[in-house]
């Protein structure tokens, strides 16, 4: 059985597999302001039907399931909620947080096991000002009923429009200790607070570091069951000569469950008028409790 693809015009696309809508691709932003509103993917579902994202918790109102975000962006915020100040700690300022508007999609698939979709976006500032255009695409593939898992590439390609640099960074940049939060970021739900963060080696914490994947395991509330995350960079992503800027892994289990793939955790990086960079991300959703041998057999089975 091929994988489904459903789209209700002006507001989301679902993907879907044996009655189980997988994601939901929301274009149609909520409306807060504060929030930074922008596309996300919630919810996000294993094929067992798991819920394996959070949306809107009372502790950030602006996390939003899977999210492409940036919270330092020359003075902006397109992360959403309160700005982190050098000297004053996180502030309200609304008048710093951005949005992000959806153009249209110029190309839909859906053939065999893949259904995807390219975005046009535009990045805009709070006065209205136009900083960058997006290319994105998503695309679900790898379904596999057998091994309880599938897979979704993130793919990101950012024009800056204004004829100054756009100056990427992080909390952490403007002198809060190990707070990269940034660039593609996942929320999970409540109950995989206190589940158990892996990568490829037994390094510790991952907060920080720089590694090709890293994994997220928990226990299910309300279901006897566990659901396991994989966040994997392509490969260009961690090459110097090739990515704009190192990428270092910002999450935590405690005291909420997130993962982002920070592209400026420890210092800021600039994008020249006129100038792109691009990053593919792998997010494999699946069923159980997979462990480091199991994770690392079956990322070397799904190839770039």
């Amino acid at each position: 059985m091929s994988v489904q693809f459903t789209h209700a015009h002006g507001e989301h696309i679902a993907v879907g597999f044996r009655g189980v809508e997988l994601l939901r691709y929301v274009y149609r932003p909520d409306p807060v302001a504060f929030e930074s509103p922008k596309p996300y993917v919630h919810p996000l579902r294993t094929l067992a039907g798991h819920t394996v994202t959070g949306y809107r918790p009372s502790d950030h109102r602006w996390h939003k399931g899977l999210q492409m975000t940036a919270s330092h962006l020359s003075g902006q915020n397109f992360w959403g909620g309160n700005s982190y100040v050098p000297g004053s700690g996180y502030q309200e300022l609304p008048e710093r947080i951005g949005s992000m508007r959806h153009d249209g999609f110029p190309v839909l698939t859906a053939e065999d096991h893949r259904a995807g979709l390219t975005e046009n976006l535009t990045w805009i500032a709070r006065d209205g000002e136009e900083w960058a255009r997006e290319r994105r695409g998503l695309l679900v593939h790898s379904v596999d009923a057998e091994a309880g898992s599938w897979a979704l590439d993130w793919t990101i390609r950012l024009t800056n429009l204004r004829d100054e640099p756009l100056r990427f960074g992080s909390p952490t940049t403007a002198g809060r200790e190990m707070a990269g939060y940034t660039g593609l970021q996942w929320r999970g739900p409540r109950d995989f607070t206190g589940g158990t963060v892996f990568g490829p080696a037994d390094a510790g914490s991952l907060m920080g570091t720089r590694t090709e994947w890293l994994a997220f395991t928990a226990e299910r509330d309300a279901v006897d069951a566990h659901s396991t995350l994989v966040f994997a960079h392509a490969p260009e992503n961690l090459d110097p000569s090739v990515a704009i800027h190192p990428s270092h892994w910002f999450v935590r289990s405690e005291p909420i469950p997130t993962v982002a793939f920070s592209w400026a955790f420890f210092a800021e990086f600039a994008l020249p008028p006129g100038a792109s960079f691009a990053y593919r991300y792998r997010v494999v959703v699946a069923d159980g409790v997979w462990d480091r041998d199991r994770v690392a057999a079956h990322l070397k089975d799904l190839p770039w």
